[in-house]
């Protein structure tokens, strides 16, 4: 019996995250809720399947570890007020398990702040960006 359930445990997704320590191997944020990094470039993405429109993302490289993922400029007209060589801080974009988010291709994180100002103050006019 006991056997039996061992073998089992190995089909639970949850489970067999934590025993083999997935999280800590391959995230790139390191279990860190939120990380700090340049923007490389931006971009523009497709939506899946049966959603069409584009949307709007960044490259950014982290600064902890140097590797490189794809943020969303989460909102309307929020791209406008980043620009390349900004430095922004990012956090999971609540997918399950660390996941994408609905109907995004492959971008599991959002723009957060902008040079230390938050991107929703500056959507909304309440400040305005500092130059670097």
């Amino acid at each position: 019996m006991e056997r039996s359930r061992k073998k089992h445990r190995w089909l639970s997704k949850r489970w067999k995250r934590r025993t083999l320590k997935l999280k800590d191997r391959y995230d790139p944020l390191e279990g860190a809720p939120q990380a700090k990094g340049i923007i490389l470039e931006k971009i523009v993405l497709e939506q899946k399947q049966p959603h069409s429109g584009l949307i709007k993302c960044v490259k950014v490289q982290l600064l902890k570890n140097g590797k490189v993922v794809s943020a969303h400029a989460v909102r309307d007209k929020a791209i406008s007020f980043v620009d390349e060589h900004d430095e922004v801080i990012i956090a999971g974009l609540g997918g399950s398990q660390r996941g994408q988010m609905g109907s995004i291709p492959g971008v599991r994180y959002k723009i957060v702040s902008v040079n230390n100002t938050d991107l929703q103050m500056l959507r909304k006019g309440r400040k305005e960006k500092p130059k670097r």
